[in-house]
């Protein structure tokens, strides 16, 4: 059954919230199914709480979020900014940035080039249930990320697939396979890179389908931290893996967003994929993202996620 067809389409609360955001914010969508700017907003820890809520609710409803000229944040105040959403959380195995508890950089010239599909850190049970992402260097050409609707993606797949994804559950490791995923990137710094990220393994079974706990609806958990489907042969996942990861990332169900220096863009990890797009060469970029710790996916079923090596999601 489709979201709306399971009775989870947005209840008219929601429906009001998301009225009082557009009402509240400048905000402009970007693209049909994911993705819109707001402008005239300065982010901050201290963003009053009007703001704030009409953030969260069309944070919601287009997944995907992107202010532009946030060149005040630095690295203590995009993570206050973060913890409006709640408490913010560490990656399990990268180091944060010196002098941050909880803040993740991806440097290009340290082997963090995150080209492919993925929603962060789905590896673990209870994974972040928000990313925001701030540019603090950017390539003269290139560097975009796009991001992917999960939810359309699952509301839009034909009847049999859908029936077919709700009884799918699916292994997430963070060992998987980053040469096939990094086609292009020096090989000792994929290496050395590879070593951090899978110091401690973690494997976790994940449905396929999880419902949504804010607003009911449900969305495919996919991307290249998927080793296999549960149940099926090699031959059988990897064919399937592939239809499904070709309905996510069909362009309609897809927002692209150039960057330029101070941007910040917020997602729902709980509703989306996202992939950064290396396509500039040896030009430097640099990203810092803050998370904020998740809840462990339920199946539609009501049966939760379950950790299969390394610990659950953690707070530190």
């Amino acid at each position: 059954m489709s979201n709306t067809q399971a009775g989870f389409a947005p209840s008219n609360a929601g429906a009001i919230a998301t009225h009082a955001a557009h009402e509240t914010l400048d905000l402009r969508r970007v693209a049909g199914r994911i993705g819109a700017e707001i402008r005239g907003v300065r982010l901050s820890g201290s963003i009053d709480a009007q703001t704030f809520d009409a953030i969260h609710a069309a944070l919601l409803k287009h997944k995907v979020l992107f202010f532009r000229g946030q060149q005040h944040l630095d690295d203590t105040e995009q993570e206050a900014f973060a913890r409006r959403f709640g408490e913010t959380v560490a990656h399990p195995t990268v180091p944060s940035v010196d002098g941050s508890r909880h803040l993740l950089e991806l440097d290009s010239q340290h082997g963090a080039r995150a080209n492919s599909w993925h929603t962060d850190v789905t590896f673990v049970d209870a994974y972040p249930k928000i990313s925001i992402l701030r540019a603090v260097v950017i390539p003269p050409y290139g560097g975009d990320t796009v991001w992917a609707n999960t939810a359309a993606a699952y509301e839009n797949l034909p009847e049999p697939l859908r029936r077919l994804a709700d009884t799918l559950w699916a292994l997430h490791t963070n060992a998987y396979d980053y040469a096939s995923s990094h086609v292009n990137a020096d090989t000792e710094q994929l290496k050395r890179y590879r070593e951090v990220f899978t110091s401690t393994v973690y494997e976790t079974e994940h449905p396929v389908v999880r419902v949504h706990p804010e607003t009911g609806e449900r969305s495919l958990v996919l991307g290249h931290f998927v080793q296999r489907l549960k149940g099926l042969s090699a031959g059988d996942s990897t064919h399937l893996l592939q239809t499904f990861h070709d309905h996510v990332t069909r362009l309609e169900n897809t927002v692209r967003w150039n960057w330029t220096q101070g941007d910040v863009a917020i997602w729902d990890n709980r509703a989306t994929q996202h992939y950064a797009i290396n396509d500039y060469g040896d030009a430097h970029r640099v990203v810092r993202r803050a998370t904020v710790h998740g809840d462990v996916p339920v199946s539609i079923d009501g049966r939760q996620s379950v950790v299969l090596r390394g610990a659950g999601a953690t707070l530190q």
